[in-house]
C-alpha cells in the first residue's frame, strides 16, 4: 500500500498548482482520501477530503480552502488531485495525501500517509 504525492513547487501569489496523489495497493474509491498540509512550525491540518457516497462522491473543504481548492479523483488512474487556485503565501506548506475509512480533518494514526510534496508561494 502506497501513496505518492507530486506536483508541488514554487509559485507566485495568485498562481495555481495541481497536486496529484497516486495510490497503489488499494482503490481510491474504496477509501476516503484527504489532503493535509503542515507549515514550518505549525501542526498538520486538514485541507480537503473526498469519499464515496450512494450518489457518487462527497467532498469536504477546510475554510481556508473553500472557493480556491478543488479535490477530485480519477478511479481509472487511481489518483486523487488537489487543484489549488489563487494561491497565497499562507498556503506555503508541505502537502500530504492520506487514506482512511472516512473523511475527517483530524490528522493521526488512523490515516495512512504519503511522503508529502512541498508548496512555496511567494508574494
Amino acid at each position: 500500500v502506497q501513496l505518492v504525492e507530486s506536483g508541488g513547487g514554487r509559485v507566485q501569489s495568485g498562481d495555481s498548482l495541481s497536486l496529484s496523489c497516486a495510490a497503489s495497493g488499494f482503490s481510491v474509491d474504496d477509501y476516503a482520501v484527504g489532503w493535509f498540509r503542515q507549515a514550518p512550525g505549525q501542526e498538520r491540518e486538514g485541507v480537503s477530503c473526498i469519499s464515496d457516497s450512494d450518489d457518487g462522491s462527497v467532498t469536504q473543504y477546510a475554510d481556508s480552502a473553500k472557493g480556491r481548492f478543488t479535490i477530485s479523483r480519477d478511479k481509472a488512474k487511481n489518483r486523487v488531485y488537489l487543484q489549488m487556485d489563487s494561491l497565497r503565501p499562507e498556503d506555503t506548506a508541505d502537502y500530504y495525501c492520506a487514506a482512511n475509512l472516512r473523511c475527517s480533518f483530524t490528522p493521526g494514526s488512523s490515516w495512512f500517509w504519503g511522503q508529502g510534496t512541498s508548496v512555496t508561494v511567494s508574494s
